[in-house]
């Protein structure tokens, strides 16, 4: 079980870290909040999948060399749910966000996407997949 499968659109979902130093935030929201983790490839790299009471509430990756020589910090994403990551980013751009990833499908459980809002925030816009909810697509 996901967190996602209890979210409704417009509500947020997960979470994603991305960390200068992934074991050691590994080991410390481990102990800070119990949450356990398990590795997995994802899109030709790795990530891990942070769970709680074997419910996925998250994930997490390392930064990349490139983001770690530009002194890109550790940093948390929330994801909200949506029903549409395309029609969802193009209103997101429309309204002043600027596109920093977008749309792809993540191991089969999201279509994905992250914009900053126009005061610099970032956002991410989830939609889940069918093969992720078992159920009809959220694409309709």
């Amino acid at each position: 079980m996901n967190v996602f499968d209890k979210a409704a659109a417009g509500q947020f979902c997960w979470i994603d870290l991305a960390a200068r130093d992934a074991e050691a935030a590994e080991t410390f929201y481990g102990q800070l909040f119990g949450w356990t983790a398990r590795p997995q490839p994802a899109n030709g790299g790795s990530f891990t999948r942070l769970q709680l009471g074997g419910t996925d509430v998250g994930s997490m990756y390392q930064l990349g060399r490139k983001h770690l020589e530009h002194g890109v910090p550790s940093h948390w994403t929330p994801y909200v749910q949506i029903h549409s990551v395309e029609a969802a980013m193009a209103r997101a751009v429309g309204l002043g966000a600027e596109p920093i990833v977008r749309p792809f499908e993540v191991s089969r459980m999201a279509r994905i996407a992250v914009v900053l809002d126009p005061a610099g925030a970032p956002v991410g816009l989830w939609e889940p997949l069918a093969t992720a909810k078992g159920g009809e697509s959220a694409r309709n």
